[in-house]
């Protein structure tokens, strides 16, 4: 495999080629532009120089049609459509006390990146939201019980959670677990039942999606990354930039990556779409990755709405830490730009969701 080069033919084959940290090569045209910069250690002007492009023409008539789009209406409404559609799914029954700590968890607030994800790429293929619906509320309660499990003690014991007390901290540890390991469960119920959707959808369609999102979540994808972040923590020698981005690929960007796949699978996405979409979440998760070590050492946890710091404080290998401050920040804005060029060939109209969430993900204060 060439490095810094990823085309996949088929759903399993990005993760697939990201086997081990050892034997690791970015997919990311990004890291391409940081990683010899990052041995040589150059100035800043230099990696500056390093990572400018010329926008395209199909690129920039995408950010034209971007301009006009009132990216704060479309993120509000959908987000209160996937608010109302998980509070239908998860509905407060026997036994109470499980129910009431998965709610308190899944309905706790959140901006509703993943799930928004999941319908703007079904959307841009030929979909629309009602269709889109199920998987993006499968993918907000993969996300939440993730959460849920890494706020645990022995896991990165945050008691803080979206501005709330952690589950942890309400229901116990125990309970916690339980509610975790319940909304994992009930995602892919979720997703699989027919009966979620306005109209018939094609199984296969529907297999091929819970597959991508096994895929995502599983040992190949975000447990992959957790497990490797864990074996990364406290060691003395100093963790490699490759092994640093196998970490946030697996735990923080196949997720992003699966919700965009699964919402362009469901619309009926032709395979190269489905594997320009890809390339793009990609991009975006590891972008999402990189801020969020920014933002750990530069807000509070008044701003943030969670602990601020406590990377620094569990000795985590982050992005400010490995490569300096202001070279996260080069590298945050080249991300950005290989994010959007994955956009071009879509229409334009279409396009400007996406190209609004890349940008929100690139300059979120929180």
């Amino acid at each position: 495999m060439a490095c810094f080069t990823l085309v996949p033919s088929t759903l399993s084959g990005a993760c697939a080629l990201l086997s081990s940290p050892s034997s690791f090569r970015s997919p990311l045209p990004a890291m391409a532009a940081l990683r010899r910069p990052f041995l040589t250690y150059p100035s800043a002007a230099a990696i500056a120089k390093a990572v400018e492009k010329k926008s395209t023409p199909s690129a920039a008539a995408a950010t034209e049609v971007a301009v006009e789009f009132d990216f704060k209406g479309y993120m509000l409404g959908k987000a209160e459509s996937v608010n109302r559609a998980l509070d239908r799914a998860v509905p407060l029954t026997h036994p109470k006390l499980i129910h009431e700590a998965m709610r308190h968890c899944l309905l706790a607030g959140g901006k509703r990146v993943r799930p928004v994800l999941c319908i703007a790429a079904c959307e841009i293929v030929g979909g629309d939201e009602a269709l889109a619906m199920p998987p993006a509320c499968a993918v907000e309660m993969i996300h939440t019980m993730s959460l849920v499990h890494d706020d645990l003690p022995f896991m990165d014991n945050d008691g803080l959670r979206r501005g709330k007390p952690a589950c942890h901290v309400v229901y116990g540890e125990p309970v916690t677990v339980l509610a975790g390991d319940a909304l994992l469960a009930h995602s892919f119920g979720h997703i699989a039942d027919t009966a979620n959707y306005p109209s018939a959808v094609s199984p296969a369609l529907l297999v091929r999606a819970i597959a991508e999102l096994s895929r995502c979540i599983g040992s190949e994808g975000l447990v992959a990354g957790q497990v490797v972040d864990m074996e990364s923590t406290g060691i003395e020698e100093t963790v490699a930039l490759d092994r640093l981005e196998y970490i946030h690929l697996h735990k923080t960007a196949s997720l992003l990556e699966g919700a965009v796949v699964i919402g362009a699978i469901v619309g009926g996405g032709s395979d190269g779409e489905i594997d320009r979409l890809r390339r793009y979440a990609q991009c975006i998760g590891l972008l999402f990755q990189v801020v969020d070590d920014i933002l750990d050492v530069t807000k509070s946890s008044e701003e943030l709405g969670k602990t601020a710091g406590k990377d620094l404080v569990s000795d985590k290998t982050t992005y400010p830490k490995l490569i300096g401050l202001e070279k996260s920040r080069k590298l945050a804005e080249e991300l950005l730009r290989d994010a959007k060029s994955q956009l071009e060939g879509f229409d334009p109209a279409k396009t400007a969701p996406l190209i609004h969430l890349a940008n929100y993900i690139a300059y979120r204060q929180k």
